[in-house]
Order: structure tokens, then sequence, then C-alpha cells
């Protein structure tokens, strides 16, 4: 793919990120290299938090108080070769990158946020499991459901603001070059094959830049300026997602770590802007009493640090007869929080344009596999159904007539001093 360097530069980085390789970050920094402030270095693996997943102190905020996630995001899937527990050379090895990339970047938005984690397969190596933690493999959540389980034996998460620090890290992880940001960095690829490479980018304005002529998105472009998801509406409310604490795993060999799942849902839209009305959208993503009392204006900023569905999580079925739909976001909240009331899961969903297909990446981080789970399965409405006939499988059902999952994986994220190919029970 050749860059088109007319593109005006939010668009040229992403159309970089989505290419990827030596000649895209060239292209970056031919055109960008004297534009911008130097990309922040980085502090070492011992100046950056143990969690890995320590990312919302580090990154940008909106007026609300809510998490902003970098821009750029890049999922690389990798292999171990052969069967087996990996050699301590290959565990030195994947560490020295990782401590690499800690010196290289500053732990933020403008430098490179990362993590790497680790599947079920992967610990099997060994013969168990990791110890204390749910980390089952990855399975069908509905009846409906035929994805792609993603098993492979680690996936490393990179994002940044900075398109040329996403690249140049990806470039040095794969040994394409010997240093990143002016500091050297060895190859992750030394020990580790990469086995697929996914892209995505958030905030608003982005999606509306990448849709047009995109399968999944209806002729004209109906995606909202002010958006930063193909559907029009913002997401990520801070009163509505778990604290970094809350899914933190508090004790046992992984301490301080916690467990990632990762969906990749296929986003088909054009009856999404094409048939229903701005309040038809607002009934089907929140709940039929945000459109009856006006609560969404435009994209939802209107809605603050809280969505507000808590309000209307009483008698589902009472509420599909009523209206003759429900809201995705009324029935996958009420999975969605303990016996105190506290949300289990924390999402940090971003969007792609891979294979030229619109389509939303769904990483979601819990203590326990089985709250995402609980959470996926609520989303079914299989009890809504069960009150009328106006709700179907797909129809009048949240969002499900709209979104079809392609991947899913599960993955343990370690605490950053046992990130380098980690034991069942260090």
């Amino acid at each position: 793919m050749t860059l088109d360097d007319t593109l005006p530069r939010r668009e040229f980085c992403k159309a970089a990120v989505a290419t990827g390789g030596a000649a895209a970050l060239s292209a970056c920094l031919d055109r960008f290299g004297d534009e911008t402030e130097p990309i922040p270095a980085g502090d070492g693996p011992g100046a950056h938090p143990q969690e890995q997943h320590a990312w919302n102190d580090h990154v940008r905020t909106d007026d609300h108080g809510n998490t902003l996630l970098p821009r750029h995001q890049l999922l690389l899937y990798c292999e171990l070769p052969g069967d087996g527990p990996p050699t301590e050379t290959a565990r030195e090895r994947v560490g020295a990158a990782f401590d690499a990339l800690d010196d290289a970047f500053a732990w933020s938005n403008e430098g490179l946020l990362h993590s790497v984690a680790y599947s079920r397969a992967y610990f099997e190596r060994y013969g168990s499991g990791p110890a204390g933690v749910d980390l089952p493999r990855p399975r069908p959540l509905a009846d409906f459901e035929t994805p792609t389980f993603d098993e492979h034996d680690l996936l490393v998460h990179l994002a940044s603001d900075r398109s040329t620090a996403l690249l140049a890290a990806e470039e040095a992880l794969r040994g394409r070059r010997d240093r990143a940001n002016d500091a050297p960095v060895p190859a992750l690829t030394d020990a580790v094959e990469i086995a697929d490479r996914r892209t995505g980018f958030v905030g608003a304005g982005m999606p509306r830049e990448r849709a047009d002529g995109l399968e999944g998105i209806p002729d004209g472009n109906p995606v909202p300026e002010a958006a930063p998801l193909f559907t029009g509406f913002v997401a990520g409310f801070r009163q509505n997602q778990a604290t970094e604490a809350y899914v933190t795993l508090e004790d046992g060999a992984f301490a301080g770590g916690t467990t990632k799942a990762v969906s990749n849902w296929r986003q088909r839209l054009s009856d999404w802007y094409d048939e229903q009305t701005h309040d038809e959208r607002v009934t089907e993503l929140f709940s039929p009493q945000h459109a009856e009392r006006g609560l969404v204006d435009g994209v939802g900023e209107s809605l603050g640090d809280d969505s507000g569905v808590d309000a209307f999580l009483d008698d589902l079925g009472e509420v599909a007869r009523e209206h003759g739909r429900i809201g995705h976001a009324q029935k996958a909240a009420r999975a969605n929080r303990d016996a105190d009331g506290d949300v289990r899961l924390l999402r940090r969903h971003f969007e792609s344009t891979d294979d030229g297909v619109a389509s939303l990446h769904f990483p979601s981080l819990q203590r326990d596999l089985s709250a995402f789970e609980a959470v996926r399965r609520a989303m079914n409405g299989d009890d809504v159904m069960d009150a009328t006939p106006a709700v179907r499988q797909r129809v009048n059902n949240g969002i499900l007539e709209y979104v079809f999952v392609r991947h899913r994986g599960y993955f343990l994220v370690p605490p950053r001093a046992k990130r380098a190919l980690p034991r069942p029970a260090e």
C-alpha cells in the first residue's frame, strides 16, 4: 500500500499504522519528523507501574474526567516455536525486548503504553493453567456465535497518540531496526514469531475520516464528526467502568496482574443509520428510557461521566413489552455489577478498518474471565425474548442486529516483573 502524502495529518498517521512496516515509519518521519515535539523517553521498567494495565493516570481525559485511550492501537498475536515450555534463553530475550521499550518510551499516551499477555494454551505448555487465575480457553457465548478462537501464546498490545512511536516500537520488536526513539531495542522475534497483526484507532473524528467506502458503513458516510466510534456515540463513561484497582488480581502468583478478553466484532451499520432515527439508535444502544427522556444529545457528550443506565435496569421484560425493543447497555449492565454495586469490567475498545471492514476490537479487563462471560451472555437478552415476541435473537435486541463476533481470545496480563514468559506458579 502506498501512502497518500496529500492526506491530512491525522488520517495519514492512521493509514501508516494500518499499513505498518519500515516504509510507513519512514513516510511518517519524512513528513512529520521536524514538525512535532520529540517523543518522550522512558525511565526504565523499575520506574513504570508494576501493573501493565495501569494506563488511566497516563493518558488524556475529557472535560468530564472520562479516560481517552491513545488514538493508535496495535495488537500483535505471537507464537513460541515448538512444543513444551520456553527456554531460559527465550525468557531472557523476551524480557530484554520489553525492558528496552520501557527505556525507549515514556509510559504515557505521548510515549508508548504496552502490555504482553498469555493464553491458557501458553500455560498448558507446562501442563497446567496459571495458579489461582480464572483463565479458561475461549468459547462461544451465544447459540448464534461462530468466532475463531485466538489461542496464540502471547498477545502484545501497543498504544500511543504518536503513530511514529507505535511504528518504531513495532519495527524494533520485529528486528527490522535495532533502535527505537534513539534507544537500543533487541528483537522480540529472536524468541517468538508474530502470527497476526491487527490495528485500530479511537477518538472523535477518526471513524468518520476512515468510513468512506468502508464495508459495513452505508453510502454517504453518516458517521458523526464528533463520534469516537462508528456507531456514532461516545462510550467509556467513568462511572460505568471498573477501576484499575478493582480488576487487579490481589493475591497469588500473579498478584498485580489482571485477565484480558479480546474480541473482534464486524459491524454492519447500513440499517443502523438508514433505517433508524437518532432516538431509535439511542434506544437500542442505551435504553428506551434514554430516548423517551431525551437524555442523549448528539453523540452523547451530554451524559457527562455516567451513561445513566443504572437507573433503568428493573423489569426489562416490561420495558420491552412497552417499547417493542430493549437497549444494549441496560442488558449488559445487569451482569456488570457486583453485590456492592461496583462495576466489574474495564472496557478499552477501539475501532478498526483492517481488511477494509468496519470492525470493533473489544479488550476487556477483569479479575475473572467468568465476569466477562456473564456480561456477554447478558447481552443475549434471553429473558427479554421470553417476555415478548417483539424482541428476537437479533431484532429489537440491543445492537445484536449490527455486530457479529469474528474472534475471541482470553489472556492473563502478568505484573511487569513476571511479564517475560512466566511459569504457571512463579
